[in-house]
């Protein structure tokens, strides 16, 4: 654009950051990319990847259902009679039989009076957060709590306030903090129950009882949790014999329960709020018949095979044991989820490149899912791994970090 003095005026272009990106591109340069690599197989414990077999340990399958041959025939069986999609929100015309007989099965299941379905988990915690949290109301979460919770806190109208990562005197001084300057809403704690990069779980009965101290509600985010976690499966808060201190209890369908999808559960009241005011619902298409009817299949399994459970725990417990052994910093993992502290970005890019072309898939985590300087190497086990795929997981993993001098 020209002005009347022939001056030219140039305008900001929106797409600029984009062309100027080049991280992606540099690291591809290096050789070393570690993100969107397809799948030419069904997910499992070993998978083909880039025209190899590798051993899968970057995966959520926590109780090896995704290939359970009932849970895809349920899934099979369910497309067959309702077609592939819904064509329409939970609000409208996107309600099935189905939907409803999950959310009665995953209320009983954790324990709450009810419990509402949404598209994904990202969008359950969007949805939940948003509408409980008003403009006159606070949020505390957790500084490692995952991206979900930070961007359902974004879209409320609420005061966001974080704690240091697990640090329940932290969460006290900041509540009390709140309570102190007079604030003339209601304030929601929002965590997870099992942190997804660290693997450490969260000190609900410290929480809790903070918590009741100053009559905040709690929101526990248990997508890694459910299943999982305590005698039942039904999460943190069972683990710990909190079921009734928990106000909300969230999951997710693509980890264990081997589907997509999310819910959160609790008050019937509050569900019933939720259901009606929670934009991320009410705008958003729901769950195809074969992803609700997959998790009724997952639910079965869960409540009739707990060896399933057992034998996770058991996998889990050992590769703590043989990287903590090996002089591996696994952070505060006591859970399936195990990671092996790297360092720099780059040095996690490296370090995952080596162990790809050793056969060992995993997940490089890197700034800002944690802390700069503290990136990592995420491992996460199932219940169907096998003893020999875990032998060559450690064997793998030892050669590779020798040879990077993060052990000796």
């Amino acid at each position: 654009m020209q002005t009347k003095d022939n001056t030219r005026i140039t305008y900001p272009d929106l797409f600029e950051k984009c062309f100027s990106y080049m991280d992606a591109d540099n690291v591809k340069a290096m050789g070393i990319y570690p993100y969107f690599h397809p799948l030419k197989s069904a997910p499992g414990d070993e998978v083909v990847m880039d025209g190899q077999k590798v051993i899968m340990v970057g995966s959520n399958n926590y109780l090896g259902l995704v290939n359970h041959p009932k849970v895809k025939e349920a899934a099979a069986e369910a497309a067959r009679k309702y077609g592939s999609g819904c064509t329409g929100s939970r609000f409208l015309n996107g309600t099935l039989d189905l939907h409803l007989e999950l959310e009665e099965r995953l209320a009983k299941f954790v324990k709450k009076d009810a419990a509402i379905v949404f598209s994904t988990g990202f969008q359950t915690n969007l949805g939940t957060i948003s509408c409980l949290v008003g403009k006159n109301d606070s949020v505390l979460i957790d500084r490692q709590d995952h991206a979900c919770i930070v961007d359902g806190c974004r879209l409320s109208y609420g005061k966001i306030y974080k704690f240091a990562h697990n640090d329940m005197d932290d969460l006290e001084r900041v509540i009390n903090n709140i309570r102190n300057n007079s604030t003339r809403g209601g304030i929601l704690i929002a965590v997870d129950g099992v942190f997804s990069m660290e693997g450490d779980i969260i000190d609900l009965p410290r929480l809790v009882e903070i918590g009741k101290k100053f009559n905040a509600r709690i929101l526990v985010d248990d997508a890694h949790g459910v299943g999982v976690m305590g005698e039942t499966g039904a999460g943190t808060a069972e683990h710990f014999g909190l079921i009734d201190d928990v106000d909300l209890t969230m999951g997710t369908f693509s980890k264990s329960f081997a589907s997509l999808g999310g819910f959160i559960a609790g008050n019937a009241k509050v569900i019933d709020f939720i259901k009606h005011t929670a934009r991320a619902l009410i705008f958003s298409a729901s769950i195809p018949a074969s992803n609700a009817a997959a998790v009724l299949a997952a639910l079965d399994i869960v409540e009739s095979e707990p060896e399933r459970r057992a034998n996770l725990w058991k996998n889990a417990r050992r590769m703590q044991k043989e990287f903590k052994d090996l002089g591996f910093n696994i952070c505060n993992s006591a859970t399936p989820i195990v990671p092996i502290v790297v360092g720099e970005d780059l040095e996690a890019f490296a370090f995952w490149k080596e162990l790809f072309d050793n056969g060992v898939f995993t997940n490089p985590v890197i700034s800002p899912a944690v802390p700069p300087g503290q990136a990592m190497i995420r491992t996460s086990y199932t219940a169907t791994h096998t003893d020999e795929q875990l032998d060559r997981v450690v064997e793998v993993v030892a050669k590779v970090g020798r040879a990077k001098g993060l052990i000796s």
